[in-house]
Formats: C-alpha cells, sequence, structure tokens
C-alpha cells in the first residue's frame, strides 16, 4: 500500500536505527502504509512521508529500533476529523481547524 497516502513531506517524526533492527519485519506488517521494507535480514524505510504517526511500528518493534512520537502531525488531523465528525484537521492554523498543517 506503499504511496497510498501524501502528508507534508519531511515532517514526520519517524527515526530508525538500522543497527539495533532484528529483521523480525513486524514493522512491516503493522503499517497501514506500508512505510517499511525488510530486505536482507534488515527492515528499512522505504516511504517514510507516507508515515501517519500511528505508532504501530514502534509499539511492535521488540529491538527497539523505532521511534516516533504518536498522534502528532497528519495522525492528529485524522483523529481531530473523527472526533469532531468534520474534515481531517489538526486544529493548527488558528481558524478553528479549518485548515491543515
Amino acid at each position: 500500500m506503499s504511496g497510498c497516502c501524501r502528508y507534508i513531506p519531511g515532517v514526520v517524526t519517524l527515526r530508525m536505527d538500522p543497527h539495533r533492527c532484528g529483521g523480525c519485519g513486524m514493522c512491516a506488517q503493522v503499517c497501514p502504509h506500508g512505510v517499511f521494507v525488510v530486505e536482507g535480514g534488515t527492515a528499512r524505510i522505504a516511504d517514510r512521508d507516507a508515515c501517519m504517526e500511528c505508532g504501530a511500528c514502534a509499539l511492535n518493534c521488540s529491538s527497539g529500533a523505532i521511534e516516533v512520537e504518536q498522534g502528532v502531525g497528519c495522525a492528529r488531523a485524522i483523529i481531530h476529523g473523527w472526533i469532531t465528525g468534520g474534515p481531517p484537521s489538526c486544529d493548527c492554523g488558528g481558524d478553528g481547524g479549518s485548515t491543515c498543517c
């Protein structure tokens, strides 16, 4: 599902230490947007800007190789939209939520 969604390029908090990766592939299995691939026994970030910062990868990484700040960025915008019943908005535009970061 890689490339399905585009968010603001280069702002994702996702970080990965490939030296700590055990190659289990859980990150690739649980990521809803295909951000990770496993090649040669090690995972790597294949599409960083597709990350919605849900945190599933970090929560399922037993080696602690992945870090991401859950609930920030566009994930927050999506959740805010669900809660308010409106369009995705992180409500950072100062206009009551009609714009997104």
